[in-house]
């Protein structure tokens, strides 16, 4: 399935959200905040879709905002930019809430927006040639997209402070170090291993993976207690699926075999 400046494409369970302008970088235009949107919600209401891949077509995973696309907005209303702005953030909120996991793959550079955009996702493979990071502030705007409140979340307040105020690019060494990405491997092997990581995850439980990730992403929302009564009522539902029993059983099998 075709957008008009996405793919989407589909493979023994796992899907994949392709960026398609390639001749652009993949810089982001007000029709790709559109349709980064659809793109979520098709994938996460194709049942046959257990695990997500967003990636980059070409050799950039996101340069960031095309400006070139977003040049009517200099004159434009406050009422127009908070309308595109909310819209936009709506649209990646899809890739964060979906209840599938979503795996970025990031190969030469996520940028601006483009990171904010891997920031949605709930684990980030990276070339090792890559580089990353949020520079809004030196053509002083600031991150509008969530990166300000994901970032901190995911690399602590102290290290997301230092990135935005200065609108460092690092590379992809320090993103691991830090925590930014998960892992790091050689550029031909990208692909290779997010589709590993991607077939680790896809074979196990779909409906407590989802409600999984729902706990994880509101533990950094709310108090304590309300995330232990929140696992509570989740575990009530993965008691009672189907798959349960099956996926025990397996696991147990999995495990006696290795005695």
């Amino acid at each position: 399935m075709e957008l008009d400046t996405i793919k989407i494409e589909k493979e023994a369970g796992i899907g994949k959200i392709i960026l398609n302008r390639p001749d652009k970088r993949n810089a982001i235009s007000s029709e790709m905040f559109m349709d980064i949107g659809e793109a979520a919600r098709i994938v996460s209401d194709d049942d046959e879709v257990k695990v997500v891949i967003l990636m980059g077509a070409g050799k950039v995973f996101s340069a960031g905002i095309d400006f070139g696309s977003m040049g009517a907005l200099g004159g434009a209303s406050s009422w127009t930019v908070r309308d595109m702005l909310k819209k936009s953030q709506t649209n990646y909120s899809r890739l964060e809430n979906m209840e599938k996991p979503v795996i970025a793959a990031i190969q030469g550079a996520a940028i601006g927006a483009g990171l904010e955009m891997a920031l949605c996702c709930d684990i980030r493979i990276a070339a090792e040639d890559a580089r990353m990071g949020i520079p809004e502030v030196c053509f002083g705007l600031v991150p509008d997209l969530g990166g300000a409140q994901r970032l901190p979340r995911i690399i602590g307040l102290g290290r997301a402070k230092e990135l935005i105020f200065t609108g460092r690019i690092i590379d992809a060494k320090e993103a691991e170090r830090i925590g930014l990405v998960n892992k790091i491997v050689p550029a031909d092997k990208l692909m290779e291993a997010t589709m590993e990581m991607a077939n680790e995850i896809k074979d196990n439980g779909l409906i407590a993976i989802g409600l999984a990730k729902k706990i994880a992403n509101k533990a950094m929302e709310i108090d304590m207690e309300s995330v232990l009564e929140y696992s509570i009522l989740a575990q009530d539902i993965c008691i009672r699926t189907e798959d349960m029993g099956t996926l025990f059983t397996r696991y147990m099998e999995k495990k006696s075999k290795k005695k």
